[in-house]
């Protein structure tokens, strides 16, 4: 038998294979692992398991049938002078109230017993800077809507100088939603628009008796000299109309921000008329204005989509 003789391999040459083989090994069972291929590719393309990310949650459903109600504020929603010269009228609040002819959003969405199931803490005279001690009051009730309507009084001071900033204004309603949801996570909030000041005046300076109950002291800002038409009047008139656009834009921004939140920029909109102000002071809403302002809100919130 011939006998082939094979070239022997330097020891180190197959020291040197097997380390290769090993490295390689090793870089396959690296790549199983980590769903990687070995250009550095993601496992997915090879078909390696795919990352799931857990689906966003929905928004909160906005209900249409509140079953109770809360409603802050200022003199508006307490009727004042609704009824009686400079006295507060609760009963025909466009919120709460009881009196059919209004026909309140307490009386619309509220089905079993509306006044048992709806609060008013509102108060005459009442500054965006009270509305958080309104909402400590209302959190008692765990209502499923409340309702608000402030503002008029931060334009409607003695001089303009004396007007709320916009940027406190904004501030300080930041800090009430944030203080009603902290107890109230799930209440849903209506925000009405400050009312056009200038319009209120424009229709109530038709009335002498109006004009003289003004003198009292009401609105000032707006309301003194309401015959002036000189052009240092209007523009005194014009910037408390814009400080009320500044603040309802501040309303909107930050309700806007909340998906249990509806501003409703109707109430600025809407053309009041001299019927539908107060026969007292030809200022504030009467009976009429009330139910106006109860059928824009009932439009707000029980529209379908939040938009």
């Amino acid at each position: 038998m011939t006998t082939i003789n094979r070239p022997v391999r330097p020891r180190r040459h197959r020291l040197a294979a097997r380390a290769g083989l090993a490295a390689g090994t090793a870089s396959a069972l690296l790549a199983a692992l980590t769903g990687c291929g070995g250009d550095g590719g993601s496992g997915t393309a090879h078909g390696g398991p795919k990352t799931k990310h857990p689906a966003p949650k929905p928004a909160p459903a906005w209900r249409t049938d509140p079953h109770s109600i809360a409603a802050l504020g200022d003199s508006i929603t307490v009727g004042f002078d609704a009824c009686t010269v400079l006295s507060d009228c609760p009963e025909v609040s466009w919120a709460t109230g009881t009196d059919p002819r209004v026909g309140s959003l307490a009386r619309r969405l509220v089905r079993t017993n509306p006044a048992a199931h709806s609060w008013n803490y509102a108060r005459t005279g009442a500054l965006m800077s009270d509305l958080p001690e309104q909402i400590s009051e209302a959190a008692a009730r765990r209502p499923e809507l409340v309702t608000v309507l402030i503002g008029a009084n931060d334009a409607c001071r003695s001089d303009v100088r004396a007007m709320t900033s916009q940027a406190a204004f904004r501030a300080g309603f930041e800090r009430s939603l944030k203080t009603l949801r902290r107890t109230l996570p799930h209440t849903q909030v209506y925000v009405a628009a400050v009312p056009d000041l200038l319009r209120l005046w424009a229709e109530g300076r038709r009335n002498p008796l109006g004009k003289q109950v003004w003198k009292l002291g009401i609105c000032g800002s707006m309301l003194r000299d309401p015959d002036d038409l000189t052009k240092p009047a209007q523009d005194r008139r014009n910037r408390v109309r814009e400080r009320v656009m500044a603040y309802n834009e501040a309303l909107a921004e930050v309700c806007a921000k909340d998906a249990l939140c509806r501003f409703d920029r109707s109430v600025f909109d809407y053309p009041f008329t001299e019927r539908q102000l107060s026969t007292w002071d030809w200022f504030h809403p009467g009976a009429r204005g009330q139910q106006q302002l109860a059928e824009l809100a009932f439009r707000t919130i029980t529209r379908r989509e939040n938009g």
